[in-house]
């Protein structure tokens, strides 16, 4: 028996095989089919997929064999990553002189083996993928070539598996940045709202103690001042509110009639008799995400009441469903969206550029938020608009 050498690159080898994060790892049924499908190609009972490591052959699928790892000196495949440009073809190990005295030769496991290197994008030999029988053995072309496509694709389920953990990571590292941003917005969102109250109450004390001694400038000027007030105010709910979104999405579904979530909204939102809102007549029962469908609606009909310059505002709400989604659609009688502004407004911090019925611009929070919760239940929202004429909003929910 001769003990495979190490090739020249083995510690760059080592540390591009560490970095696949695949070592010790539970079986994948990725790479069990692939084993199986090799060993049926070739007519083996064994078929593997190796990864020499620095002082072992360890096993990410092994088909025929229960042994999880062997020693790198007893490896076959230790001998294959050194001409990692051609498959190494072992007839009969007992005629080999590199593997007769092997103890996996000697104890009848490995007679015939075929391996084919599995290199890496950057060169590196990771293991091979290879066959093996307990009697001589011959390959044809046809069954060669397929070992060496099996072999592609495992060397592309690495990369795969590999992007993966990245992406898990980087997914880890968002979601600790994203829950220090939503606990800064709580903090600043409370820090800022008591002084915000004391400037509108202040304004409003101010403004009657001197009502006497205001001309009509410095009483706009008192507005004013309360107005952007209860812009800023407002402002600070909406960023509460997008940041919020996140655990709002893991309340439990629960049971309810739509139509009386949508008159809870309307009394939220303190509906004047000037706008009639539409309902849908069948009062369908509704099993999702209570808080999150309300939080959408919320927004979505509230939009539709401050971006109308009518003299009478009309919603009307329509529902429908499948066997896997439900389905809502609101449409008013509003302004209506430039047509190039139909593909932003959904982006944070995007408006229409168009001020309210009382004459407040937008801040291009709330509908980033609905877009967020509505994707997080898994469905999908779209708008439909006529300058000056409707809005349509269209969006389903997951059941």
């Amino acid at each position: 028996m001769i003990i495979p050498e190490l090739p020249i690159n083995e510690e760059f080898r080592i540390e591009a095989l560490k970095s696949l994060g695949i070592l010790d790892t539970e079986p994948d049924n990725e790479f069990d089919e692939i084993t199986a499908l090799a060993a049926y190609l070739c007519d083996t009972k064994i078929a593997l997929i190796s990864l020499v490591d620095s002082d072992r052959e360890w096993f990410k699928s092994s088909y025929g064999l229960s042994t999880k790892e062997i020693p790198r000196n007893h490896s076959f495949c230790a001998h294959a990553i050194l001409e990692p440009n051609n498959p190494l073809i072992v007839r009969d190990a007992r005629e080999d002189s590199r593997f007769n005295n092997n103890p996996l030769t000697l104890d009848g496991t490995v007679i015939f083996y075929a391996g084919i290197p599995l290199i890496d994008k950057n060169g590196f030999v990771l293991g091979t993928l290879c066959v093996i029988d307990n009697h001589p053995k011959e390959l044809s072309d046809k069954q060669l070539e397929a070992l060496k496509s099996l072999a592609n694709q495992v060397v592309i389920l690495f990369e795969l598996n590999k992007k993966n953990k990245d992406l898990e990571k980087i997914e880890d590292k968002l979601r600790k940045r994203n829950e220090s941003l939503r606990e800064f917005a709580r903090v600043i969102s409370h820090d800022l709202k008591m002084p915000l109250a004391n400037v509108i109450t202040t304004s409003d004390l101010l403004k009657l103690k001197l009502a006497n001694d205001l001309d009509k400038e410095t009483s706009e000027y008192f507005e004013y001042i309360k107005q952007s007030s209860f812009s800023m105010s407002d402002y600070i709910n909406d960023i509460l509110d997008h940041y919020e979104s996140d655990s709002l999405v893991q309340n439990k579904p629960e049971s309810f009639k739509l139509n009386f979530l949508l008159k809870e909204i309307a009394e939220l939102l303190s509906i004047k008799p000037d706008c009639t809102i539409n309902f849908p007549t069948s009062n369908p029962t509704v099993e999702c995400n209570k808080s999150a469908l309300k939080q959408i609606f919320f927004n979505l009909i509230g939009n539709s009441i401050k971006y109308n310059d009518k003299e009478y505002i009309n919603i009307n709400i329509e529902y429908t469903e499948d066997a896997m989604f439900y389905y809502f659609k609101i449409t008013d009688n509003g302004m209506g969206i430039p047509d190039e502004k139909i593909d932003t407004i959904f982006k944070l911090f995007n408006t229409a550029n168009t001020t309210d019925r009382s004459g407040n611009k937008g801040n291009g929070i709330g509908l980033s938020t609905v877009k967020k919760l509505v994707e997080s239940l898994g469905g999908y929202i779209k708008v439909r608009s006529i300058l000056g004429v409707q809005t349509k909003f269209d969006f389903s929910i997951k059941k």
